[in-house]
């Protein structure tokens, strides 16, 4: 039987997604908690990585069981054995040949960042924060240049491991709420850090040390090093991962 979760977490206590020798990841939380109500080994598959910091909305995992369990089990029961920054969401059967990563259609990523001279307390490790007052209008300018099918590699980390930097992103879109900035993005696939390397660039040009049309120029140089630094990863949250009507996944967050 192959089950799907949905789960959702605060990665500030984690040292990122994926399985580690230390036991402190997200995947082995949830690996360890699964197995206990499954009375079985259980090694999960998720829709993608995230780093050290980074937040999730909606991660969308699978795993293989030969135990028969009401789905409340592998909502309630796991989250009882659960930290509290992770918990299920939803839980639901679905076909062998469906695959958490593998059927993905696209991905939704959001970055929260507060704009204002002093840092937050408040909402520690849960949003980004940058100093000087940025130009909405220009970042919105240079997001536009970022749109359809490109080679990213200038927005790639060094340590990616994507066969191919060419990626699709279909959305960019930047909100402004008072002193917070909301930039919400979708892909076929990101590379890693590419998000938060984008908003790092976005920023740059924000604050005025650079034009809009200097994205234009980062992204086709194809270089890591045309690109601004790495933005934090506090404010950016895993939001949705997209998948085709067919495999009726009880999804809570939309487009």
């Amino acid at each position: 039987m192959r089950i799907a979760l949905g789960v959702e977490y605060n990665g500030a206590d984690f040292n990122g997604w994926q399985s580690q020798p230390d036991g402190r990841t997200v995947q082995d939380n949830i690996q360890k908690a699964i197995s206990q109500i499954a009375c079985e080994p259980i090694s999960i598959i998720a829709a993608g990585r995230t780093d050290t910091g980074v937040h999730a909305l909606e991660q969308v995992i699978h795993f293989d069981t030969s135990t028969e369990r009401p789905l409340n089990a592998w909502v309630r029961g796991v989250n009882a054995l659960l930290p509290p920054s992770i918990a299920m969401l939803w839980a639901h059967p679905v076909a062998d040949e469906f695959h958490a990563r593998f059927s993905a259609q696209a991905r939704s990523y959001q970055y929260v960042l507060i704009n204002r001279p002093s840092r937050c307390a408040v909402h520690h490790d849960r949003v980004g924060w940058f100093h000087a007052p940025l130009d909405i209008n220009a970042m919105r300018e240079a997001a536009g240049l970022l749109l359809g099918t490109h080679d990213f590699s200038s927005f790639r980390a060094a340590e990616c491991q994507a066969k191919s930097a060419v990626k699709d992103l279909a959305i960019l879109d930047i909100q402004q709420q008072g002193d917070t900035f909301i930039f919400n993005l979708t892909a076929n696939a990101f590379l890693h850090h590419m998000v938060r390397n984008i908003i790092g660039s976005l920023v740059y040009v924000g604050k005025g040390k650079h034009a809009p049309v200097w994205m234009k120029e980062v992204l086709d140089s194809r270089q890591r090093s045309f690109a601004a630094p790495t933005f934090a990863p506090d404010g950016l949250y895993l939001r949705r991962i997209h998948y085709d009507a067919k495999w009726k996944l009880p999804q809570l967050h939309s487009d």
